[in-house]
């Protein structure tokens, strides 16, 4: 299983979750949604592309690498503006993107896809990338992480 270590774009999992929660919400009773289940899974949504998004624009701005599948390639630590918080920004706001999408398709089921995808995440994503920082940034790294949780 190493040999899956980023090796698959995070975007595309949330996108193959985000499939496997609509098909378990046709295959389950129905729950009808109600103005506020939608007005909160927007809210949500909203809140997670903010957060995706801000990580993104921090990586661009300090010029280093958003891709995902070459954690070695950073060119140095990002440490401030959303990072002060989170060290894992982009994927914080695909999980709560996920967490949005569960609560528009109100099927209690969908909670299994979103544990699936922090158990995903932990364990090809992070901790991989989390290897590569601490090869390339060492005690830098190590004083950032003790610092500011994984995910909040």
């Amino acid at each position: 299983m190493k040999n899956l270590e980023t090796k698959i774009p995070p975007v595309f999992i949330v996108l193959v979750l985000g499939a496997l929660m609509w098909a378990a919400k046709q295959m389950t009773p129905v729950l009808h949604n109600t103005t506020w289940h939608i007005a909160v899974a927007c809210l949500v949504f909203l809140m997670g592309v903010g957060v995706a998004v801000s990580g993104a624009v921090i990586f661009k701005l300090e010029k280093t690498t958003v891709n995902p599948t070459k954690p070695d390639t950073a060119s140095h630590l990002v440490t401030q503006g959303i990072f002060q918080f989170t060290r894992n920004p982009m994927y914080l706001g695909m999980l709560l993107t996920l967490i949005a999408w569960g609560i528009y398709l109100f099927a209690p089921i969908n909670i299994l896809f979103v544990i699936v995808f922090v158990i995903y995440m932990n364990h090809f994503q992070i901790r991989p990338e989390e290897r590569a920082m601490r090869k390339l940034f060492g005690e830098e790294f190590e004083q950032y992480s003790r610092k500011v949780r994984r995910w909040i």
